[in-house]
């Protein structure tokens, strides 16, 4: 019997003990004809499955799909049921034992072990390093990018080697170890993607099978980290998967684990946790039962996390049981993806609006804790993506356009400057020179009077200018600098103090 076929029956019987469902292998598919495609043009970053590709390209290894190892000889009844599934210690936590390899680079590992830990910030899985453990993940730096589908039992080797370490290639293979396929491998795959046959390369067809899923009762997700690209085992410029209704819809990514990956595994090992990932470019959270009363004994967590650029976040309503150094209740900010990360905002409580911040990079975590006591509807924020920015809280300073002087094209930046109660913000704007268009259409410098980009409007400045001196009439100015793709200038240079409040 041919190699590739017995492998297949092997990996089939894994798959059924795995998920718990019989495995069904369908390739009567209807196939379309590849001149009546049209080609989708290829503007979308490299997804996972790209790069797993390019590094398994020579890899001696039978791998399936691209990047599932069998082993052989391996008999796949003795994975049946839960046996597949990592299981959870007394307090509800879903620990993974792991080994790396001294061959990782400490950069590597700062990175293997920054993709865990979004595991353990929003599910209950936890990947731990080894001590004892009989079944324990074993990684290496070996050929390639590849894992084993769920836990197989003892050492277990997962590779991410060959350019496979970045966020989302390392949760892909994690995630294969937890247990879970490939997304468009689901039974109701056809309902929303086409494969198409004729696109894929001779012999390639079969690991484009579907199953007869668990979908956990789950929507398809297109931006899964665990989704093909469009151009999966594609030999030619042809894609090989098409979205529909809409084929121009992006499928794979490379960011990492997508809101529904979170939810998947949160319901598959039954974590019960608070846990929410934010991934668009603007977006809102808020407290659970707002605006009713949060729920007592809550402890939920919001990582926003983009794929670049800084996070701007607005409060728009708070209200927590206020108490001593906020010891009962709080809603306490990170400027990172982790409870380790520096703090942005700590212990916030009591009721009012809550100052905005500004993340130094593309993650924020925000963090709110209660007892078994209840005094407050919660909040709501919103945030949004800028290029640049910063709260600024020193008695004095200055502030600059990025680069100056020359300004960036294609920028959002914005500053907000808070002074103490009793205090304003005085704005003394130094140099000032941006493209020039009536209604400063183009590039413009907005001032607010106020933290939030609601705030009142003090002016809209462009063009080379004498602004006036600026003074806030409470104790917070936020700038908001704004160019487009074309003609950048000087752009301006600022001084701010705070005066007591007459």
């Amino acid at each position: 019997m041919d190699t590739r076929i017995i492998h297949l029956i092997q990996f089939s019987f894994l798959v059924q003990s795995c998920i718990g469902v019989p495995l069904q292998l369908n390739f009567d598919d209807p196939i379309k004809e590849a001149a009546n495609l049209k080609v989708i043009p290829d503007a979308e970053p490299p997804d996972v499955f790209s790069i797993v590709s390019t590094s398994n390209k020579d890899n001696p290894m039978f791998i399936h799909e691209g990047d599932i190892v069998v082993a052989i000889g391996r008999s796949a009844l003795k994975c049946n049921g839960h046996k597949c599934r990592w299981s959870k210690d007394d307090t509800g936590t879903v620990k993974v034992p792991y080994t790396l390899s001294s061959d990782f680079r400490p950069a590597d590992v700062s990175t293997i072990r920054s993709a865990m830990q979004d595991f353990s910030t929003l599910t209950c899985v936890q990947f731990t390093p080894w001590t004892i453990e009989s079944d324990y993940l074993q990684i290496i730096a070996g050929s390639g990018c590849w894992s084993s589908l769920g836990k197989t039992g003892g050492k277990q080797q997962l590779s991410l080697g060959g350019g496979c370490v970045g966020r989302g290639t390392i949760q892909h293979e994690l995630n294969h170890a937890l247990g879970f396929i490939h997304e468009q491998s689901r039974s109701d795959r056809d309902d929303y993607v086409d494969i198409i046959q004729d696109n894929i390369k001779p012999g390639y067809q079969i690991d484009f099978r579907k199953y007869d899923s668990n979908n956990l009762g789950l929507e398809y997700d297109y931006s899964s980290v665990m989704h093909y690209g469009r151009y999966a085992f594609s030999g030619s410029k042809l894609p090989t998967i098409v979205p529909k209704p809409n084929a121009s819809q992006p499928i794979g990514q490379r960011y990492g684990l997508s809101t529904l990956d979170i939810a998947k595994i949160n319901k598959l090992y039954r974590c019960g946790v608070c846990r929410t990932l934010l991934v668009d470019s603007t977006g809102s959270l808020t407290s659970s039962n707002y605006p009713n009363n949060y729920p007592s004994n809550n402890n939920c967590l919001w990582l926003i996390r983009l794929p670049s650029k800084q996070i701007f976040l607005q409060s728009n309503a708070f209200d927590v049981e206020s108490s001593p150094a906020c010891a009962s209740d709080y809603l306490r900010i990170y400027d990172g993806s982790s409870r380790s990360a520096p703090v942005l905002l700590d212990r916030a409580c009591g009721a009012g609006q809550l100052p905005p911040v500004i993340s130094t990079g593309n993650t924020m975590l925000l963090e709110f804790i209660s007892d078994d006591r209840t005094e407050g509807t919660g909040f709501t924020a919103s945030y949004s993506t800028v290029t640049c920015g910063a709260v600024l809280t020193s008695s004095k300073g200055s502030i600059s356009s990025p680069n100056y002087p020359e300004y960036p094209p294609s920028m959002d930046c914005v500053w907000v400057i808070t002074a103490p109660t009793g205090f304003v913000v005085s704005l003394n704007m130094t140099d000032f020179n941006l493209e020039y268009r009536s209604e400063c259409i183009y590039d413009y410098l907005l001032v607010l009077d106020g933290p939030k980009t609601t705030s009142p409007l003090i002016g809209r400045y462009c063009g080379k200018s004498i602004l006036p001196n600026i003074t806030s009439s409470g104790s917070s100015l936020l700038l908001n600098l704004h160019s487009d793709a074309t003609i950048q200038l000087k752009g301006f240079l600022a001084k701010y103090a705070f005066v007591p409040q007459k």
